[in-house]
């Protein structure tokens, strides 16, 4: 159930609650859809809901867990040869129930709701460092969520509409 963001309230409130309403929004854009409807591509692009869904979970615990905190990335992503198969979170998803997909994305916003409430204050610098030295705070961490899953949130919708036609907020 989607709960529209504070008006007001300190920054991580607002920045947490904004995460959560478009978290919602990924996931109200997948309910009620069969593992086949999740996995339709809409050409020409090869992208799918279910890819969409398994994406952000691995975009959540990787900024998260695994570079923010510095713990190591859980399964199903540590597992992975990377190198190997780059896309492989789009490419298993379509093989995966609906539940799954959805329950997998869920913990991982969990695991990022935890860290977050660990480092308590947006300023807290990551245990990891960007790729050019730098490491990011909190805040920062929690803006790059928002920006992609608010981005992915309006895939989700042209790829909703091109499977069953359905629209909405």
């Amino acid at each position: 159930m989607r709960s529209d963001p504070p008006e007001t309230g300190d920054a991580t409130t607002v920045l947490t609650a904004y995460l959560a309403y478009q978290r919602e929004t990924v996931l109200v854009k997948t309910d009620g859809l069969t593992r086949e409807q999740l996995a339709q591509p809409h050409p020409p692009s090869s992208l799918t809901l279910a890819g969409l869904l398994h994406h952000l979970a691995l975009v959540e615990e990787s900024w998260a867990v695994e570079r923010f905190a510095g713990q190591p990335m859980p399964e199903p992503w540590a597992a992975v040869d990377w190198d190997a198969t780059p896309d492989w979170e789009f490419e298993t998803a379509v093989d995966l129930e609906p539940e799954v997909l959805r329950d997998r994305y869920r913990e991982a916003g969990r695991r990022t709701d935890a860290v977050v409430a660990a480092a308590g204050d947006l300023d807290v610098l990551s245990a990891q460092p960007l790729r050019n030295g730098n490491r990011f705070s909190l805040r920062w961490m929690l803006l790059h969520l928002v920006e992609e899953t608010a981005r992915h949130a309006g895939h989700a919708d042209l790829l909703r509409e091109a499977v069953d036609g359905a629209t909405g907020e």
